[in-house]
């Protein structure tokens, strides 16, 4: 069946988006060279918007952003491949409902964390802030099927963390927008390099999990400035600050 038809404006505003946003990973290093993608669902249709797949970045622009369904098949391409981790992002899309947007990256100390399958520990304020919790680990699984996406859900669900380290892999963020899950992917990498340099000089303190989640609620809820009402969400991953 196909999906029905999105408002043509949401998806030329989410074409641009995505597009941006790639550019934020080049800015915070957390792709090189193709790798890595940002998505975002298609508010009230059953679509997606990802980019092409094997693209340079600063050849990415809105009009070449690819539209797909939520079983990953592409419905407008201009004749470009998608993502080759779309059938992950459609995945999650599908069986978490409360996302907007999806990250994967390849940030360096994130990426040295899901190469020893360890989860980054929550010993710092802006971790408990972001993650309310460690940010942890899924498993292990090749490109090509929803595998990826599978681990993604699983890893995540009951879980506050927006980020899972996929192990021997990278990194998978999700947040209620791709702006949101593009925030988690900065901070990801930024802590990991935090608690890997703590690492090298002892063992870090951890903080108690009352205080963290005192943290994560005033974070979430409290911390910048309010939302008009008819624009203010519930608590969720990956809440912007």
């Amino acid at each position: 069946m196909s999906s029905p038809p999105a408002p043509a404006g949401a998806v030329a505003r989410l074409r641009e988006q995505v597009s941006d946003l790639h550019q934020e990973l080049v800015r915070y290093n957390l792709v090189v060279w193709t790798a890595g993608n940002v998505s975002a669902r298609v508010p009230d249709a059953d679509l997606f918007v990802i980019k092409p797949s094997g693209v340079d970045y600063d050849r990415l622009t809105p009009a070449n952003m690819i539209v797909c369904d939520l079983q990953g098949r592409v419905v407008e391409g201009g004749g470009l491949s998608p993502s080759s981790d779309t059938a992950a992002h459609a995945y999650v899309y599908r069986h978490m409902p409360e996302v907007g947007g999806v990250v994967h990256t390849h940030s360096t100390y994130a990426c040295a964390w899901a190469a020893r399958g360890e989860a980054v520990p929550c010993v710092l304020t802006a971790m408990a802030d972001e993650f309310g919790a460690e940010i942890p680990v899924g498993p292990f699984a090749l490109i090509g099927d929803d595998s990826i996406g599978r681990g993604i859900v699983e890893t995540l669900e009951g879980h506050r963390s927006p980020a899972v380290l996929m192990r021997n892999h990278g990194v998978f963020t999700v947040g209620r927008d791709a702006r949101a899950a593009v925030k988690a992917a900065v901070m990801c990498e930024d802590v990991a390099r935090t608690v890997h340099i703590s690492r090298q000089l002892g063992d870090p303190l951890p903080i108690a999990g009352s205080d963290i989640d005192r943290l994560y609620e005033r974070y979430q809820n409290v911390y910048g400035q309010p939302a008009p009402a008819t624009e203010r969400p519930a608590t969720d991953r990956g809440a912007t600050a």
